[in-house]
Parts: C-alpha cells; sequence; structure tokens
C-alpha cells in the first residue's frame, strides 16, 4: 500500500494539471511563455519575503507575482518594450529572491525545493491551499472561456461584442499569478512554465478544437506527473525536473505522430 506522503503528492499534482491544462492553452495561444517566466521567477523573492516577514509562503508568492505581473502590464508599451521588461522582471527578480534570503537575519533555507519543486513534501495544509487554488482557476476558466478565447482568436469581434480587453486580460494575469502561487511547490519556480507550455504544445499537435486541445492538455500533464513521481520514487530522482522530462517526452511523441500524419496525407 503506497504512503500517505505519495498519495498527497498525486493529488496536488492532479490539481495543479487540471488548472494548467486549460490555462495552459492560453499562454501557447497568446504566446506567453516569456510573461509566465516572469512571473515564475518572481516569486522566489515572494518566498523571501515571506519568510523575511513570517508569513505564508502562498500569500507571498502570490502577492509579488500579482505585483509583478501588473507592473508589466503597466509599463509594457509606453517606456519599454515587453520583451525588456519581461526580461529585466524574469531575471532581476530571481536574483533579488536569491540575494534577499541571504539578508532575513536567523533564517537558513535551501531554495532548491521552491526553484526545482518537491512535490513529495506536500503537507495536508500545502494540498488543501493547492487544492482550493486550483479550483479557483478552474471556476474563473469556466465562466471566461468564452470570452478569453474570442479575445485571443479574433480582438475586433471581442470588441465588438462588447468584451473588453483589458479586465480579461487582468483575469487571466491573476490566474496564472494563483497558478504559481500554488505549484511553486510541485515543479519549482524555474520549471512552472514548461508545466505551463509542454503539456498545451503536445496537445496542439494532435488536436483540432480548442477545448479538446484543453483536455489532452491535461491528460498529458496527469501522465508527465504520475511518470515524475514514479521515477523520483523508486530512481530518487528530482521530482520537479522528472515530471517537465516526462512532459517533454510525451510532447517529442505528439510532435512526432503530428508529423508522420501530415506526411500520411501528402
Amino acid at each position: 500500500m503506497l504512503d500517505d506522503f505519495l498519495w498527497r503528492a498525486a493529488l496536488a499534482g492532479i490539481a495543479v494539471v487540471l488548472a494548467s491544462g486549460p490555462l495552459g492553452c492560453f499562454v501557447v495561444w497568446r504566446r506567453m511563455a516569456y510573461f509566465g517566466d516572469a512571473t515564475a521567477h518572481a516569486a522566489i523573492l515572494g518566498v523571501a519575503l515571506s519568510l523575511g516577514f513570517s508569513i505564508s509562503v502562498f500569500i507571498g508568492v502570490l502577492i509579488t507575482a500579482l505585483a509583478m505581473a501588473f507592473m508589466i502590464l503597466s509599463f509594457s508599451g509606453r517606456v519599454f518594450t515587453v520583451d525588456t521588461l519581461l526580461g529585466v522582471a524574469a531575471h532581476g527578480g530571481l536574483a533579488l529572491g536569491l540575494v534577499a534570503v541571504t539578508f532575513i537575519p536567523g533564517v537558513r533555507v535551501d531554495l532548491s525545493a521552491y526553484l526545482f519543486g518537491d512535490i513529495l513534501a506536500v503537507g495536508r495544509d500545502d494540498l488543501f491551499i493547492i487544492s482550493g487554488g486550483c479550483a479557483v482557476i478552474l471556476v474563473a476558466l469556466w465562466l471566461r472561456w468564452e470570452r478569453l478565447l474570442l479575445l485571443t482568436l479574433n480582438s475586433d469581434l471581442a470588441a465588438a461584442r462588447g468584451i473588453d480587453p483589458r479586465r480579461e486580460n487582468m483575469i487571466l494575469t491573476v490566474m496564472l499569478a494563483v497558478l504559481v502561487a500554488v505549484a511553486i511547490k510541485i515543479v519549482g519556480a524555474l520549471l512552472i512554465t514548461a508545466m505551463l507550455i509542454i503539456p498545451a504544445a503536445a496537445a496542439r499537435a494532435i488536436s483540432r478544437t480548442p477545448e479538446w486541445m484543453a483536455v489532452l492538455a491535461v491528460a498529458v500533464g496527469l501522465l508527465a506527473v504520475l511518470a515524475g513521481l514514479f521515477g523520483s520514487f523508486y530512481w530518487d530522482m528530482p521530482t520537479g525536473p522528472s515530471i517537465v522530462t516526462a512532459a517533454t517526452a510525451i510532447f517529442a511523441v505528439a510532435s512526432l505522430a503530428s508529423l508522420s500524419r501530415i506526411k500520411f496525407r501528402h
């Protein structure tokens, strides 16, 4: 019989994948990979602030990720281009977080778990927070799916139907920040974006509709989480990187299958 900690890890991974699958589709469609990186890297600064002020890591990371995301949305295109701001935010936030930890008195913490994740260390309280955060994301996606999809596919048609692009972008930004806050325990700040992009990219190669792509992205993520947990538990491999490696392998297979299908048609 499997140990309790492994069940908690599996449930936490499943919860994150259920939210990251469909959310990752929008990241892929909108080419927001670097935006996700900037938000995720800023999470380390949130970890440092949480330790310094003795508050929940989830709260600290969420506040920092939201602040970073809104800053990028507010200043992009005014003084600097979007890619420049994203580069500064991603690397500056990560570096500042790593430096800030060293100045916190009486705290000596190994940040590797926050950088690369430690899903096997998920506790009951962590599972509750992760599940709650992912449930919020799923509800928001269910309520805003058609609006976000229409805005992504045809912004002019969305505007004609009275959809406010700024409001929808803010909602999407909040969802990304919540995912970063809950997923940092699973795959770590450096790999969160990978779990957003890779399953969605794998699903895109073999799907024909947006909804089917979202479902397949969840399926790919689930397979990756289970494979990563298996490798971590039985072969003592790092869990976060193992999950991402499994997702990458599935992406490679899906891409080859898509290419083979195209060649067969021609």
